[in-house]
């Protein structure tokens, strides 16, 4: 374990085992830290994110540094990271101080300017997001917000909204997720088997309707109504 303590010089398979070590002591961080660290790069997420990469990257490049040292302020931060995340949710004070509330941009068709710069963005980043967004004309967007992500959330005014069936009272199908039974050249026996088919039934399917076989399948899906969709490898 020496290639945890600083040195003059490490060799060439201390430096691998430090890099090994700092890879999977970052995947338990990051599965520590939730999907929200990685999903959403609020003020707090960017901070630690900051922090702990510079504090992992230091012992990786320099031997006179030990990575012990590293791996326990990275803990440390993690266990304050956590904390506060269960703060906000517990306290709406600090809610408020870590998640600020989003800053209004556009309302009723108007660019707010003072909006702007609270936010920091010019003109043409705010154009850009509702271009984004598909939301071209400002004129038709009712509201967009500067979210702490820094997203922009649009809101259309309700007569630019797009037509869907609930507009005339359409009685529609319920959702149907199709299921993967075919992935690169593999079959999903399982998934079949809740499906109420079999391998045979594939196979049959592939050679009638693809004159092909599961090898040559990139993906292939099935859904309730046993609607098959087959990917070729091309």
């Amino acid at each position: 374990m020496s290639f945890f303590q600083s040195q003059e010089s490490l060799t060439t398979m201390e430096w691998i085992l430090r890099a090994v070590v700092a890879y999977f002591f970052l995947i338990i961080v990051a599965k520590a830290m939730g999907q929200r660290s990685i999903a959403q790069l609020r003020l707090l997420d960017f901070a630690i994110a900051l922090v702990i990469g510079n504090i992992i990257a230091h012992p990786l490049s320099d031997e006179r540094l030990g990575l012990k040292g590293s791996i326990t302020t990275t803990s440390v931060l993690v266990i304050l990271y956590i904390g506060s995340i269960y703060s906000t949710l517990k306290w709406p004070r600090i809610r408020k101080l870590i998640n600020p509330e989003p800053v209004t941009l556009v309302k009723d068709g108007e660019i707010i300017f003072n909006g702007l710069k609270k936010a920091r963005i010019s003109i043409d980043i705010l154009l850009e997001e509702l271009r984004k967004k598909k939301a071209a004309d400002v004129k038709k967007v009712a509201l967009a917000l500067w979210e702490e992500d820094g997203k922009v959330s649009v809101f259309l005014d309700p007569k630019y909204e797009p037509i869907t069936p609930s507009t005339y009272n359409m009685v529609t199908e319920p959702f149907d997720l199709p299921q993967t039974i075919i992935k690169e050249g593999t079959i999903y026996s399982d998934v079949l088997k809740q499906m109420n088919k079999d391998e045979v039934w594939v196979v049959d399917k592939l050679e009638n309707l693809y004159h092909t076989n599961i090898k040559n399948v990139l993906l292939a899906t099935i859904d309730q109504k046993d609607n098959l969709k087959v990917f070729l490898y091309r």
